[in-house]
């Protein structure tokens, strides 16, 4: 039996850069709080304040997280270490299947 009350989850919404940095300065400006900022575009609070941060750390003034194009660089070496270990690992089974063939 379902528990009355229990919302279904939102679907993962994914935003623009341009569209966060919109509202980050709607936020920054000082006219409205966070929370109504919120709730007059449907985002969470959480998503708001997540983007204030990241704001914040990519003018140097936040805290000690990575700032954007760190991130954006990490994925592509984590993208890239991947992909190289998947080379090797092609490699190591080319070897062993040619060795086999050798003798």
């Amino acid at each position: 039996m379902e528990s009355m009350g229990k919302k279904k989850p939102r679907p993962r919404r994914s935003f623009t850069p341009e569209f966060k940095a919109e509202i980050v300065e709607l936020c920054q400006r000082g006219d409205r709080s966070v929370s109504q900022v919120a709730k007059d575009f449907d985002l969470t609070q959480t998503a708001v304040r997540e983007w204030l941060k990241q704001a914040e750390r990519d003018a140097g003034t936040g805290d000690d997280g990575l700032t954007t194009s760190e991130k954006d660089e990490l994925t592509a070496l984590r993208r890239e270490n991947r992909r190289l270990r998947e080379d090797v690992d092609i490699l190591k089974r080319a070897t062993a299947f040619f060795a086999k063939e050798t003798r």
